[in-house]
């Protein structure tokens, strides 16, 4: 068998497993695609037709749309152009684009060279793009023109490339004047980079996490069973270009399915247009991020989309009462996922599994995950909690090759046989995994272990939270409390009255020992990608110079003090 048919075989496989997840996490296996495998080339360029492959509105209503077809000739043409530019095999791209058509033919085509791509989000600051163009080895920087500035103090002789004309650099668009002729394969081995992802650095110096030619055009394989995207269907992601959920459900997934890639862009988040997108575009399945799905409960759901199918979440745990307040308004369960920059998606609960609230899932078709526990190191066999690894005695292919230029730290997350992810889980009898937090998040008050997820999804059922972040706080008596930073909804202010208030609902809806004993209405430390840097409020609460002055604590009120 070819490699397209390989491929193939394993790809349908799962699409006729779809309603049978214990046989597809039985039966399924890596394929092995041989030694040589190209997916721009091997798959996309071998499904393109007259299909639509790619839809993207703009905030104003106004729409392009490509087909596979068009956009195999496209980015045959953009790679051919680029090879006369001077990009080869092997060159390390920085690609800084927006969600535009651009970003979608440059991927394929930068493939088609066997260049290795740094997918970078245009949010970024200028002292940490300095840090990827130099960390990153980058020989040519793709973006567009009004980024180009962003690029003006950091030294190196790299290729210049931008979308729309710039001084001193090279107009991406002129490869438009090219005529089509299909290109040769590249002949890329499937262990060669293809692609180098910045972490988004909740709780260090972001990681650069290396993919094969295989570890994530093959890998994908399971996200695509995750989200349960089907042939035809229409997937709309929100993700911003640059992060490894990007390539999950803006590209790989969607494509191996032969479904259609819908993009809504906006300037600044409004519920309403995005529903209406949902509804008029016939989205089938619908990937947002927990930040996305908090906002959408505050405004008037309505009646389901017609023609939405599957709801699905990750990037960051989601909290049981959003999902609850969703399926009451439309009657679909927003199923929740896990995985990392460093592999595809690992976890999931699946359109046809019993869904456990609040869970994780189960383990994805070809993933062997294993609980160690956090003090011994040794495996936690049945029901119990501890860090999530995968068993790399098996064939582990969507996993990393490595954290490029950092071999000890590569070492270090696979020592003794495991992945190790840096997350705690805790599974159940019928092997079902839920999320307790970050291994550096978790901690102890009054010598009970706090996962900050479970006491900030009691938190935010509050009505008049957006979002909230749980760290500990120093105590001379409990040596540490849950202390709780938060995020108000739009038409609420702070105020003595509403932090009593959010901390008597804490009380209500959590176990004594997990009661959360101060609040603080503060802006929450985000990275780049939009997720919440509980390492700096922790440093924050240990800083002896902070200024507590807007602190709340349960002590502050008599009716708690009541309670006590």
């Amino acid at each position: 068998m070819s490699a397209t048919d390989t491929y193939r075989a394993a790809r349908d496989q799962l699409l006729a497993l779809r309603d049978a997840p214990s046989r597809a996490a039985a039966e399924f296996t890596w394929p092995d695609v041989g030694e040589e495998f190209n997916w721009a080339v091997d798959w996309f360029d071998r499904i393109a037709d007259d299909r639509t492959a790619l839809v993207i509105v703009e905030e104003d209503g106004s729409s392009l749309e490509r087909t596979y077809a068009e956009l195999s000739r496209e980015s045959d043409v953009l790679a051919a152009w680029l090879a006369d530019q001077g990009v080869t095999r092997g060159d390390p791209v920085l690609l800084m684009l927006g969600n535009q058509v651009e970003m979608w033919v440059s991927m394929l085509a930068l493939m088609k060279l066997g260049a290795v791509i740094l997918p970078t989000t245009t949010a970024i600051g200028s002292a940490d793009l300095a840090d990827r163009v130099t960390r990153g080895g980058v020989r040519v920087v793709v973006a567009n023109a009004r980024d180009t500035a962003s690029f003006a103090e950091i030294p190196g002789d790299w290729i210049r490339v931008s979308v729309g004309p710039t001084e001193g650099w090279r107009d991406l668009r002129d490869a438009g004047a090219r005529e089509w002729a299909p290109l040769p394969h590249p002949r890329t081995r499937a262990s060669d980079p293809l692609l180098r992802y910045f972490t988004s650095g909740t709780t260090s110096r972001p990681k650069l996490v290396e993919h094969s030619q295989v570890s994530y055009p093959v890998g994908h394989l399971s996200t695509m069973y995750w989200i349960g995207v089907r042939p035809g269907d229409v997937h709309l992601n929100i993700s911003s270009p640059g992060w490894g959920k990007h390539a999950w459900s803006s590209f790989f997934a969607p494509w191996i399915a032969e479904a259609t890639i819908f993009v809504y862009n906006y300037a600044r988040f409004d519920a309403d247009a995005l529903l209406a997108e949902l509804r008029s575009r016939d989205v089938s399945t619908f990937c947002g991020p927990p930040t996305v799905w908090r906002m959408l409960i505050h405004a008037e759901l309505g009646e389901k989309p017609a023609g939405l199918r599957e709801l699905l979440s990750a990037g960051e745990p989601l909290n049981p009462e959003v999902i609850s307040r969703v399926e009451e308004a439309w009657g679909l369960t927003i199923r929740d996922g896990y995985g990392q920059t460093e592999t595809t998606a690992q976890i999931g609960n699946t359109p046809a599994s019993p869904l456990t609230p609040g869970s994780m899932g189960l383990p994805l078709p070809g993933y062997p995950v294993v609980l160690l526990d956090t003090v011994t190191g040794d495996l936690v066999e049945g029901a119990g909690e501890g860090e999530l690894c995968l068993d790399l005695s098996t064939d582990v292919l969507p996993l990393m090759t490595s954290y490029w230029g950092d071999p000890e730290r590569t070492a270090e997350a696979t020592r003794e046989g495991y992945y190790r992810t840096g997350d705690v889980a805790s599974r159940d009898a019928e092997g079902v995994l839920t999320y307790v937090g970050r291994t550096d998040d978790v901690f102890k008050a009054s010598d009970y272990k706090v996962s900050p997820f479970e006491l900030e999804s009691a938190l935010i059922s509050h009505p008049a939270i957006s979002e909230a972040a749980v760290v500990p706080a120093p105590d001379p008596l409990r040596l540490a409390v849950p202390k709780a930073y938060i995020a108000l909804a739009p038409g609420h202010e702070e105020s003595a009255e509403l932090a009593k208030d959010i901390l008597l609902h804490a009380r209500r809806h959590l176990a004594p020992y997990l009661r959360v004993r101060r609040v603080e209405f503060f802006p929450l430390p985000k990275t780049i990608s939009g997720k919440i840097r509980r390492v700096e409020l922790r440093a924050r609460e240990n800083d002896p110079e902070t200024d507590l002055s807007g602190e709340y604590r349960d002590t502050d009120f008599p009716e708690i003090r009541a309670e006590r």
